[in-house]
């Protein structure tokens, strides 16, 4: 009964198969897909790494804005003060600096 049902199913679909436009259709389908130099996992490794791009953009753009917030406010004297010696440990004539760091 089974293969009767695939016999039938074969008989009605080998001449659609056979026929030369049907074929090299599926070939320029499969070459597309597969062979091709851009073919689809290529296509899905450069859509990662968009993606990938794309985060990274957004952090370098939040980093930028903060340097952008810095800098307009080193334009006060006092906080350009604060921030040399916080960040950079600069040290008047009669001082000493202690850095602690934690491991």
């Amino acid at each position: 009964m089974v293969y009767s049902f695939l016999y039938l199913n074969v008989k009605r679909i080998f001449p659609i198969i056979k026929n030369k436009f049907v074929l090299t259709s599926l070939f320029f389908v499969l070459y597309i897909m597969f062979l091709d130099d851009n073919d689809i996992f290529f296509i899905s490794n450069q859509k990662s790494k968009l993606s990938e791009l794309k985060v990274r953009h957004s952090k370098i753009k939040g980093q930028l804005n903060k340097t952008k917030t810095r800098l307009s406010k080193i334009d006060d004297l006092d906080y350009l003060e604060a921030y040399a010696r916080q960040t950079k440990f600069f040290k008047k004539d009669d001082e000493e600096v202690f850095v602690v760091t934690y491991k």
